[in-house]
């Protein structure tokens, strides 16, 4: 839970300082660009700063995926993978898309296009699942939270498609 939290902090205010300083730079659509941004309107210790920050982001989000799919090993899999094995094989692909060379910006774009797409499957049983009163008992969701989640959850699904279908066709 902490590591989300200071994620979304900051997560959120890189997406301020992004927002307000960054307005209407076309230099900034790519990782370099962003830098090269940040720098010129910030200063170079912004600039350090916002990197770190994205590091920090990243591995905490890292840490809450992995933590997840453990619990979710450990629980309904009843297997268990040493943490240094785990590490290793999320780290395989990151590392593998490095050494070839691809274009880091439009990886990134493209991974998290493939992430998102994964959302509408874990959100809408979520909701499903926590709205069914045999299953949740007296943690069931109140009706209004169970139609604001579908409406919720509906919305980004059809915001995911369109994600993925303007990827695609550039």
């Amino acid at each position: 839970m902490l590591a989300m939290a200071v994620a979304g902090t900051v997560n959120a205010a890189m997406l301020l300082v992004a927002a307000i300083n960054l307005q209407g730079r076309e230099t900034s659509g790519s990782i370099d660009g962003a830098y090269a941004a940040v720098h010129d309107t910030l200063g170079a210790m912004i600039a350090v700063l916002f990197a770190i920050g994205l590091l920090a982001s990243g591995l905490a989000s890292a840490s809450v995926g992995a933590y997840a799919g453990a619990m979710i090993m450990q629980g309904l899999l009843h297997r268990s993978i040493p943490m240094l094995v785990r590490r290793l094989i999320t780290l395989c692909p990151a590392v593998a898309i490095l050494a070839l060379d691809f274009d880091p910006t439009r990886t990134l774009v493209l991974s998290q296009v493939v992430l998102s797409f994964g959302i509408p499957f874990a959100v809408l049983p979520l909701i499903r699942l926590t709205s069914n009163r045999k299953l949740m008992g007296t943690d069931t969701n109140h009706p209004v939270t169970t139609v604001i989640g579908w409406a919720v959850g509906i919305l980004i699904s059809l915001l995911n498609m369109a994600l993925i279908w303007l990827t695609v066709t550039g």
